[in-house]
C-alpha cells in the first residue's frame, strides 16, 4: 500500500503541475516518439484492446500528430485471451503483417484474482517472454503494457483485492521490458490516480471510467490511450506560435506567412500546422477528472502588445473563440475551440471517420470476422477451412491498402487563415 500511495503521488503531482514547467521537463519535438516513419504497428491484447477504443485513440493521436509518418495500424485483440494465447498466434497475428512495432497489452485475464498466485504469475511472465522471443527475432521493437485496474463500483478503498493483484502483475511487462531491451509502459498508475481523484472529491463516484469494471468506456479507455503515449514519448504539442509586437518570434511545429495588420488592433496571419489535435468526442465526461484533452493538445497562441479589450478568434471563415487581450498575452489554448467546429475539426473528422471504417472492416471482415471464424459461420466442411480461410483471406486484404491510404489522404495538411478581430471592451 506504501509503494501504491507514492506513485500516486507522484502521478498526481505530475498532473497538476505547471504546463510551463512540464513543457520544460520533456522532449516534446516528436524525435524521441516510439512510432517511426513506416512502421507497422500491431496492437495485440486481451478483449480490451478488441473493443477497439484505446487502440483507435492511440492511432488517431499518432496519424493525427505526425501526419507525414506513414504509420499502419493492426489491431489483433481477442476477448479472454492471455499471454500465452499472444505468444501461440505470434506467427499469424504478428509476422503477418510484418509488423516493426508491436504493443502488448495483457495481464487482466491473466492474474484476474482477488489474491495473488505465483504460478499463474510465472505462467503469465512465460508467455511475455515467448512473444519477446519471436518478437526479437523478426526485429520488432515492443511495447510492454501494463493492464489498468479495475474501477470498484462500490463505496470504499479502490486498491484492494484485485487491483492489488493486478499492480503486481505489473511487475511482469516491466520484467520482460528490462530483460528484452524493450520498453515499459505503466497505465495502471495513471490511471488508478485519476479515479482516485474523482473519489477523493466525492466518495460516490464510482463509475467515471464508463463500461463495466473490467471493459472501461470510451472514458476510462482515453485514459490509457493518454498514459500509453505518454510512455512512448508521444509529442503533445501540436503548434506553438507567438507574435510579439506584430512580429512572429516563435513558430513551432507549423509555418506563418502573410502575417498582416488589419487596422483597428486586428491582424491575420496563415498558418499551416505539421499535426492536428484530437481528442474523441464520447469520452469528455473525464474532462471533469483529468485535463487530458489540453494536455495532449498543446495548439498555443500568444499574441503580446494588443490593446486592452475582448477579441475573437477566427479559423478562416469561423469564429472559434473569444477572449481578451490578457489572455491571448499569456497565451490560450486553442485545441478545444478548434476540435467544436472550423476547418480544423472538419478534417478531424474526416480523419476519424477513415481510421474506424479502416478498423471497422479489418475487425469485421478479416479478423474476427474470418481468422477466429468457425467452419459452420464461414459455410464449409470443417476439413476445409483452412483453405477456405486463405482463399477469403487473400481476396479480402486487397481492400486494406485502399483503406490505409483513405486515412493518410484525409491527413493531407493545408493552411488556414487565422484572424484575431477586436470586439471592444
Amino acid at each position: 500500500m506504501r509503494k501504491l500511495a507514492i506513485l500516486l503521488t507522484i502521478v498526481m503531482l505530475a498532473a497538476t503541475a505547471s504546463p510551463a514547467l512540464a513543457q520544460m521537463a520533456e522532449k516534446d519535438d516528436g524525435k524521441y516518439f516510439f512510432f517511426k516513419d513506416g512502421d507497422v504497428i500491431v496492437v495485440m491484447g486481451d478483449s480490451i484492446t478488441e473493443q477497439h477504443l484505446y487502440s483507435n485513440y492511440l492511432e488517431m493521436w499518432s496519424v493525427a500528430r505526425f501526419p507525414k509518418r506513414n504509420l499502419t495500424f493492426r489491431n489483433v485483440g481477442i476477448g479472454g485471451d492471455k499471454s500465452p494465447g499472444g505468444n501461440a498466434r505470434f506467427k499469424r497475428d504478428v509476422l503477418a503483417h510484418k509488423a516493426t512495432v508491436l504493443t502488448v497489452d495483457f495481464g487482466m485475464n491473466d492474474g484476474y484474482s482477488k489474491t495473488f498466485n505465483e504460478q499463474s504469475f510465472q505462467v503469465y511472465v512465460k508467455g511475455l517472454q515467448g512473444i519477446a522471443d519471436q518478437a526479437k527475432a523478426a526485429k520488432i521493437r515492443v511495447a510492454w503494457i501494463t493492464p489498468q485496474p479495475l474501477e470498484i463500483r462500490e463505496v470504499g478503498p479502490l486498491f484492494t483485492g484485485i487491483n492489488e493483484t493486478l499492480e503486481r502483475f505489473c511487475e511482469g511487462p516491466q520484467l520482460i521490458a528490462q530483460k528484452n531491451s524493450g520498453l515499459f509502459v505503466d497505465q495502471f498508475h495513471p490511471y488508478m490516480a485519476v479515479m482516485a481523484k474523482a473519489r477523493a472529491t466525492d466518495p460516490k463516484n464510482t463509475n467515471i471510467t464508463g463500461g463495466d469494471p473490467v471493459h472501461p468506456g470510451p472514458t476510462g479507455q482515453v485514459v490509457m490511450a493518454a498514459a500509453i503515449l505518454r510512455g512512448l514519448d508521444f509529442q503533445r504539442t501540436v503548434s506553438n506560435v507567438v507574435i510579439d509586437g506584430g512580429k512572429v518570434v516563435l513558430a513551432e511545429n507549423c509555418e506563418i506567412t502573410k502575417l498582416l495588420p488589419k487596422g483597428d488592433n486586428a491582424l491575420a496571419f496563415d498558418c499551416l500546422n505539421f499535426g492536428l489535435p484530437f481528442f474523441p468526442e464520447e469520452a469528455k465526461g473525464i474532462l471533469k477528472w483529468t485535463p487530458l484533452l489540453d494536455e495532449m493538445n498543446r495548439y498555443r497562441l500568444q499574441i503580446k502588445g494588443l490593446a486592452d479589450g475582448k477579441y475573437a478568434i477566427q479559423l478562416d471563415d469561423t469564429k472559434i473563440l473569444e477572449t481578451t487581450a490578457a489572455e491571448l498575452a499569456k497565451g490560450v489554448n486553442l485545441a478545444g475551440p478548434a476540435l467544436a467546429a472550423g476547418p480544423i475539426a472538419d478534417q478531424v473528422k474526416k480523419v476519424w471517420t477513415a481510421v474506424k471504417t479502416k478498423n471497422q472492416y479489418f475487425h469485421g471482415q478479416i479478423f474476427r470476422g474470418l481468422l477466429l471464424a468457425n467452419a459452420k459461420s464461414l459455410g464449409v466442411d470443417p476439413k476445409d477451412i483452412e483453405a477456405k480461410r486463405q482463399e477469403l483471406y487473400t481476396e479480402r486484404m486487397k481492400k486494406m491498402p485502399e483503406l490505409d491510404a483513405a486515412v493518410r489522404q484525409a491527413l493531407a495538411m493545408k493552411a488556414h487563415t487565422v484572424q484575431v478581430l477586436p470586439l471592444g471592451k
